[in-house]
């Protein structure tokens, strides 16, 4: 019987696995030294690409060598991405165009195992109790959060949560145990709703958006002290608990005490709740000014309640790339010119009322003009459409304002996942390397202008 020898070997840039046997098929290797082999199961040079805990790269013929790739993330100051989970059918633009994008389970799986593998960090999924403006089809947001889960190794899936539906002390136990079968991959995004037929066609109540909002701040509150407490107490307006123990708690990892919480919104409300309780604060697509001002406002509303420095910053941008800028724009203004006018006329009514009753008579989407509202939270605006080259540029100058992770839809997940994984992101990490994204004033001077336009305009 022949003898085949493996040696494993590192040469201070990359870890090596090499065989003698020219037949072996594969070789994955866990970081931990754990390795595995089989043989005549994977087309000869190959190997598993995971990029966490594993090592992959491709093989060559002669002594068959297996190079580890670097890890795209290993920059602890690194802008994150993340991605819309279509988990909802329509895809993420309320247009007729053609979309590759499907909203089934078997899809979503392929997407996410895609994301992983080419370098995003977390995905989004949501929220949805009834069809809207071609929604037609809603998968639920935490069932399917945890099945994406169970298909990947390191993306961190973050579930939308809706008070109201949702009780604190329910989502609080069920996001423990998925924290636990997931070994912490598990975030929340609480949000507090815009849909009115969601609520009353469900039996809930419709509250004004002072009061959605601060029973969204009461919900975040409950779920942080149940997750921290022994024994919580709280005497809220909208939520009571007396000496409620739940265990087991979530995972307790560095840096994390448990599940991230995001939120977000544009009014007072919402920056008040971002300031006072959650971990990241989501902004829609906006201006360079309109950012500026949101983060700084934010970050000064923090300060004050002695957070300051805990919350961190996430914005929505709808990403093209193509080989020219002309190219992208093109595509851009197919995608609004082909938009579904009902349904987006009926989306621009219903978030206009939502918000008419807030403060300063400002909702999210107070200043949306109807080609903004075609992609549902104001993704064009944030500019990430034109060449890779740009769209790198543009998403160093989001870092420098003190954006943390970006979060992208796509028109043909099909596709458009690995290809901004193929194109963007690489560019990024190395220009990220080079020391952009530090400075907002060169970032601002290299690109910035695009966001004082008030539009894109479609050549």
């Amino acid at each position: 019987m022949a003898t085949t020898t493996i040696t494993i070997r590192t040469n201070g840039e990359s870890t090596v696995i090499e065989t003698t046997d020219s037949t072996l098929g594969s070789a994955n290797g866990d970081v931990n030294g754990n390795v595995k082999n089989w043989t005549n199961t994977i087309t000869n040079g190959q190997s598993n690409d995971n990029v966490n805990g594993y090592i992959f790269g491709h093989g060559q013929t002669d002594g068959q060598h297996f190079n580890a790739a670097p890890d795209v993330n290993d920059d602890p100051n690194r802008v994150k991405f993340a991605y819309w989970v279509p988990n909802v059918s329509g895809g993420l633009v309320i247009s007729k165009i053609p979309q590759r994008t499907k909203w089934d389970y078997e899809s979503n799986v392929r997407y996410a195992q895609t994301a992983e593998n080419v370098g995003f960090e977390f995905a989004l999924s949501q929220i949805r109790f009834m069809a809207g403006y071609g929604a037609e089809n809603q998968q639920e947001s935490v069932s399917f959060s945890q099945a994406l889960l169970h298909n990947t190794k390191k993306l961190n899936v973050i579930a939308a949560l809706l008070p109201g539906p949702w009780n604190p002390a329910v989502a609080a136990k069920q996001i423990a145990s998925i924290d636990h079968y997931t070994n912490g991959r598990i975030s929340v995004n609480v949000v507090s709703g815009w849909f009115k037929a969601e609520f009353t066609s469900i039996g809930q109540w419709w509250l004004e958006h002072a009061e959605r909002y601060r029973r969204s701040r009461e919900f975040i509150e409950c779920l942080r002290g149940i997750w921290t407490n022994d024994k919580f107490t709280y005497k809220g307006d909208f939520y009571q608990f007396h000496d409620y123990p739940l265990s087991p708690k979530p995972l307790s990892l560095p840096g994390r005490p448990h599940p991230l919480i995001f939120q977000g919104g544009n009014s007072v409300d919402a920056r008040e709740n971002g300031a006072n309780a959650s971990d990241y604060y989501f902004m829609n697509g906006n201006t360079l000014e309109g950012f500026q001002e949101q983060i700084a406002d934010v970050k000064e509303r923090a300060r004050k309640v002695g957070r300051d420095g805990l919350i961190k910053f996430a914005v929505n941008g709808f990403c093209i790339v193509k080989g020219t800028e002309e190219e992208a724009i093109q595509l851009l203004g197919e995608i609004q010119g082909k938009a579904d006018r009902e349904a987006v006329n009926a989306f621009g009514d219903a978030v206009k009322q939502a918000g008419a009753s807030t403060g300063n008579k400002k909702g999210m989407w107070a200043d949306s003009k109807f080609e903004d509202l075609v992609q549902y939270n104001d993704g064009f605006k944030t500019k990430l459409i034109g060449t890779k080259e740009q769209v790198a540029d543009r998403i160093l100058l989001l870092k420098s304002l003190g954006i943390d992770i970006v979060l992208l839809a796509f028109l043909h997940y099909e596709e458009d996942i690995e290809d901004f994984g193929a194109q963007v992101l690489p560019l990024v990490r190395k220009l990220e390397k080079e020391g952009r994204g530090k400075n907002a004033e060169d970032e601002i001077a290299r690109t910035g202008e695009v966001y004082r336009a008030r539009k894109v305009e479609a050549k």
